[in-house]
């Protein structure tokens, strides 16, 4: 399935400069049909999972509880 730059940008959450930057840079395959450019969904498969992954990690990291400090000293 073949997405516009502005469906992509929606798909991928980024900003559409960004998105045209990788475009022109060859960092992201593309195919130019004479009007526009059209980017294979499927090659953002992998970056997808590892963002999904990472969001996992740090929602992890922040529910976990505080550990009670031992040191802590009733100073009253």
């Amino acid at each position: 399935m073949y997405l516009t730059v502005k469906e992509t940008v929606e798909f991928l959450e980024l900003p559409e400069d960004y998105v045209r930057q990788l475009i022109l840079n060859h960092k992201i395959k593309t195919i130019y049909d004479g009007r526009q450019y059209l980017i294979n969904k499927n090659q953002f498969h992998n970056h997808l999972e590892q963002m999904e992954n990472y969001r996992k990690m740090i929602q992890e990291y922040l529910s976990e509880p505080l550990p009670e400090d031992p040191d802590v000293k009733d100073e009253d």
